[in-house]
C-alpha cells in the first residue's frame, strides 16, 4: 500500500498553507512531520485524510485517485493533541466504536480490542470509564481506537504534546514498537526535533509551507540539504556564521581559520555559511582544532544535567549546550569554542554544499 502527492497544494483565502507538493509514504512505514507551529503539518494530514480538498495535483492510495473521496470513504483513523474518548462508556466500549459502526461481530470486535488493549497495555482497564484513567491511559484509549479500525492509514497529529514529561517518554518509546506490528501507514506530526529521532522511521520537514526534505530520519538529520532543513531539525535551532574560503583555508573572521581539507577543500573560494548545532558550541576547549571565539551572555537555561547559554556574537545570535548548571553573569562576556570537525557549509542560496567529515556521522 502506498499514499502518493503528486504536486498537491492548499489554499485558503489567498494564503498558501502547502506548496505544490510531491510525497510518497509506504505501508508499514512510520513517518514524522517535523516543523515549527504553522509550516503545514496539520494541513499536510487534512489533504491526507480528506478533510480538505487540494487546489491543485492529485492524491493517490494504491495507485486509486482519490483526490476527491470524503474522510468517511477512506479507510483511515485518527488521534489528535487534544484526545477524545467517550467518557460515558467503558475503554472496552471506547476501542470497540468504531468496529461496531462497521458492522463487525461480537466476536471479531472482542479478539480485536483484547489484542489492541493488550499491545497498549491497557488490558486491566477494559472496565473502566476514561475519566478514572490517567492522562497516559487516556492517550492510550484513543491510541487503541484508533488502531483497532485496521486502517491502512493512521494520522497522529502531536498525540503527545498535552502529557506531562515521563507520560511522553513512555509512549515516545513504546510507538514505534506498537505500529511495527499494525503494518499500516503510520503518520505522525511533532514540532520536537528529539521526538522524530526517537521515532525513527521516515521524517519531512516543513517550513512555511513546504517540504523540505523527506527520506530515512537519521539521514535527514546527519544530510540536512539546506539551511531551513538544518534549522528545522535543530532544537534550539542551529548556529550560523558567515565564513569565507581562500585557497587551503577556511575563514570564520576574529582572525580565526582552519585548514579547509576533506570535503571543505573541494570548495570554491567565496563566501558561505557555515552551520554547527549547539552541541558542539561550548564554553570549554574539547580539542585542539576548536576554534576560540567571544560572545556576549544574553540568558542561561537550565535542562536538569545540562545548561543552554544564549550568546551575541557580532550580532549572530548563538546557543551553546554545556554540562552541569553554570553559575554565570548576564551581560558578560565569555570565550566560547567551537567543534569545527562538525560544521556544515552552506551556500549563498541555503544550499548545503559541503560538510565536515564528523558532521554527517554526529
Amino acid at each position: 500500500m502506498t499514499l502518493v502527492f503528486e504536486g498537491v497544494s492548499k489554499v485558503v483565502n489567498g494564503q498558501t498553507h502547502i506548496h505544490p507538493t510531491d510525497l510518497t509514504l509506504q505501508n508499514g512505514t512510520m513517518n514524522v512531520l517535523l516543523g515549527p507551529t504553522s509550516s503545514g503539518k496539520t494541513s499536510l494530514m487534512r489533504l491526507m485524510a480528506g478533510l480538505d480538498v487540494p487546489n491543485t495535483g492529485r492524491i493517490l492510495w494504491n495507485d486509486k485517485d482519490v483526490t476527491g473521496v470524503r474522510v468517511q470513504d477512506r479507510k483511515i483513523a485518527m488521534v489528535y493533541q487534544q484526545f477524545i474518548n467517550y467518557p460515558s462508556m467503558t475503554v472496552y466500549d471506547n476501542i470497540a466504536s468504531p468496529m461496531r459502526l462497521l458492522g463487525k461481530s461480537a466476536a471479531e470486535i472482542d479478539q480485536a480490542v483484547k489484542k489492541t488493549a493488550d499491545l497498549m497495555q491497557i488490558s486491566e482497564m477494559l472496565d473502566r470509564k476514561p475519566l478514572e484513567l490517567s492522562g497516559g491511559q487516556q492517550q492510550r484509549c484513543a491510541l487503541a481506537r484508533a488502531l483497532v479500525k485496521n486502517a491502512g492509514l493512521v494520522l497522529l497529529d502531536e498525540p503527545l504534546a498535552n502529557l506531562d514529561y515521563k507520560l511522553r517518554e513512555e509512549l515516545r518509546a513504546e510507538i514505534p514498537k506498537i505500529f511495527a506490528e499494525a503494518g499500516s501507514i503510520f503518520v505522525y506530526a511533532t514540532t520536537e526535533p528529539e521526538e522524530a529521532l526517537l521515532l525513527g522511521g521516515n521524517t519531512a520537514t516543513l517550513w512555511q509551507g513546504r517540504v523540505t526534505q523527506f527520506g530515512l530520519t537519521p539521514s535527514v538529520y546527519r544530510q540536512p540539504v539546506d539551511a531551513t532543513t538544518a534549522r528545522v531539525f535543530s532544537d534550539p535551532p542551529m548556529n550560523f556564521l558567515k565564513v569565507t574560503k581562500s585557497g587551503a583555508k577556511l575563514m570564520f573572521g576574529d582572525g580565526l581559520s582552519v585548514p579547509a581539507t576533506g570535503n571543505l577543500g573541494d570548495l570554491a573560494d567565496g563566501e558561505y555559511t557555515a552551520g554547527f548545532r549547539p552541541n558542539h558550541l561550548g564554553l570549554e576547549r574539547k580539542s585542539g582544532d576548536a576554534l576560540e571565539f567571544t560572545a556576549n551572555l544574553i540568558v542561561t537555561e537550565i535542562t536538569g544535567s545540562e545548561t543552554f547559554v544564549h550568546l551575541d556574537h557580532h550580532g549572530d545570535r548563538w546557543v551553546g549546550l554545556v554540562p552541569g548548571v553554570r553559575d554565570l553573569t548576564l551581560g558578560s562576556t565569555l570565550p566560547v569554542f567551537l567543534d569545527t570537525s562538525h560544521v556544515y557549509i552552506f551556500g549563498e542560496d541555503g544550499a548545503l554544499v559541503a560538510a565536515a567529515s564528523y558532521a554527517l556521522a554526529a
